[in-house]
């Protein structure tokens, strides 16, 4: 099932090939990408090549664009991803431009990357970690109804962990 919802301020659709100039130079702004893992441009762009093959396989999970309703423009990434070899955990993730920052964006698009990955994969939970020093992410998790939870160590790095269990409902 392919992702794609449309709001009132933005879209979230699957990249096209002609995406890939604006996917990419979001990752140049060292402001944007600062609590990010450090890759290549080079890994990134890969990351982006294997994200278009990843729509023609028909993967539910994968990496989505965030476009403005209103004139189209490239606001940032989001992805839903198994968190790491840990069953029936899945994580979420997102970077947005930003002139995109403190407008509620990326706590709306939390909210719905949550709604979709409980209702098109078997997820008994949806988790997020942010660099300790995040707290405008950290803001995010907790506004689209993730838990804060004791830290986790990734790559040697401690993280800020959040979780939403499936609800009783699903």
């Amino acid at each position: 099932m392919p992702l794609f919802f449309q709001t009132p301020r933005f879209v979230i659709r699957e990249f096209v090939p002609g995406d890939e100039d604006a996917y990419m130079a979001l990752y140049d702004d060292e402001e944007v990408i600062l609590h990010l893992p450090k890759r290549s441009r080079k890994e990134n762009l890969e990351i982006y090549r294997a994200t278009l093959a990843d729509y023609a396989a028909g993967k539910v999970l994968g990496r989505w664009g965030i476009f403005n309703n209103g004139d189209g423009e490239y606001i940032g990434t989001c992805l839903l991803r198994n968190f790491y070899e840990e069953e029936g955990k899945v994580e979420i993730g997102y970077l947005l431009a930003k002139k995109y920052w403190g407008k509620g964006i990326a706590s709306e698009m939390a909210q719905i990357l949550v709604g979709y990955g409980f209702t098109y994969t078997d997820a008994k939970e949806i988790v997020a970690v942010t660099t300790l020093s995040n707290i405008g992410s950290q803001k995010v998790l907790l506004n689209a109804g993730l838990t804060r939870l004791p830290n986790f160590v990734r790559d040697s790095e401690e993280l800020a962990y959040f979780s939403m269990k499936r609800p009783a409902s699903l």
